[in-house]
């Protein structure tokens, strides 16, 4: 949670600073936000394989540290700007710099997490395991966007001032990480990681298309609300929209996610409970694309956040329970890099959409790329044996 936190913490105040401190277009603005995920999704195999190979422990120790720096870099970029208002290219590149640090520490910590629970206390708990670092990743996200935008004030030095906090969160989970029993790995045969991620290329393909939804929040709904005139913080403001979106993703997670488990329920087992919950974030999205007021955008956020909040491990049941255990830490970064490839994309080539059309077009976009989702799990679906025979005991959960 504390290494989410530390990604949920800028996502509110890095488009304004690009745009109204640094001086650059929405596109910028969009991709400084997205070049962590662009991170993230290149450094998966290498986070996957080391929690394989050398333990979670190192994993998780590794993307800690990598978090402290990607705050060194935040708190130079504010005093860069500061001190070169006329060089605003300096700071952008620090920016940049933290942005990709916290992309691979998110990459470590999140598979190394989630590995080092499951040797503790058993691969017959995975999926619970998995559920709980999400809700914890969306929970710190929920924690952090509102505390970001307090906390950063008004312009360079606000967001100088902020890159603090990642210091003083990752010396935290050091703290914490450190005196703990890490795990020995055991030497197995390990399957090629491309060989992993097109045994997933389906699902991860109905992942990414519905992962562009919280793209379109996480990048523009601060500009979406000032382009309308509405307020960045307070209740209805960008950040209670995003908060909100966390908190609904944790509220659908407690309640609804043991149905994917249970294919005998009506709507239960991977597929169903994925076509649901794409059913559900697409109408969230298009709330937020008609929203007359910062209050019904609220609304259209925890729609979002409520039926995105079980697609991934929905979809994962079916994409990873044909990889063995022994390569559980590679197949959890495969089918992950969808999304990362997803949200990666979604900052700068949205930000050209909205150049043209405004940010309320990036909603329908959203919308339209969750109906595409919803069809190809129908296809897939119908394709599929009518039969659950397979366990969950591997399934993810991001």
């Amino acid at each position: 949670m504390l290494c989410y936190t530390t990604i949920g913490l800028p996502l509110a105040v890095i488009p304004g600073f690009v745009r109204d401190s640094l001086g650059y277009d929405v596109v910028v603005a969009g991709l400084a936000v997205s070049v962590q995920y662009l991170a993230t999704f290149a450094t998966r195999p290498f986070g996957g394989r080391l929690t394989d190979t050398r333990g979670p422990k190192l994993s998780v120790l590794l993307g800690l540290a990598g978090c402290i720096a990607s705050g060194l870099l935040m708190l130079a970029t504010g005093l860069l700007a500061h001190a070169l208002p006329a060089s605003p290219g300096i700071a952008l590149a620090a920016l940049f710099a933290s942005r990709l640090l916290l992309g691979l520490s998110e990459s470590l910590v999140g598979t190394g997490c989630i590995m080092w629970a499951i040797g503790q206390v058993g691969a017959g708990r995975t999926a619970q395991i998995i559920s709980w670092n999400g809700i914890a990743s969306y929970g710190g996200i929920a924690l952090g966007a509102p505390l970001g935008v307090a906390l950063s004030g008004d312009g360079r030095i606000g967001f100088a001032m902020l890159g603090l906090v990642p210091v003083a969160l990752g010396l935290l989970g050091l703290l914490i990480a450190v005196p703990k029993r890490g795990l020995v790995p055991h030497p197995s045969k390990r399957i090629p990681f491309l060989s992993i991620l097109s045994r997933v290329l389906p699902q991860g393909t109905a992942l990414a298309l519905s992962s562009i939804g919280f793209g379109v929040i996480a990048a523009f709904i601060t500009l979406f609300y000032a382009a309308h005139g509405w307020p960045a913080g307070g209740l209805g403001g960008a950040a209670s929209a995003l908060s909100a979106f966390g908190l609904s993703f944790i509220a659908a997670r407690l309640l609804f996610a043991g149905r994917i488990a249970r294919p005998e329920l009506r709507i239960g087992g991977g597929y169903p409970v994925a076509m649901v919950s794409l059913a559900v974030e697409a109408c969230g999205l298009l709330v937020l694309w008609l929203a007359p007021g910062s209050l019904v955008a609220l609304c259209g956020a925890i729609l979002t956040g409520l039926g995105f909040a079980l697609v991934f491990p929905a979809l994962g049941v079916e994409a990873v329970k044909r990889v063995g255990v022994d390569n559980r830490g590679a197949a959890i970064g495969a089918y992950t890099v969808f999304l990362d490839i997803s949200l990666g994309l979604s900052g700068p080539l949205l930000g050209l959409i909205a150049n043209h059309a405004g940010y309320a077009t990036l909603f329908l976009v959203a919308a339209l790329c969750c109906v595409a989702a919803l069809a190809l799990t129908a296809g897939l679906h119908s394709a599929a044996p009518s039969s659950n025979e397979h366990s969950t005991a591997n399934s993810p959960s991001c």
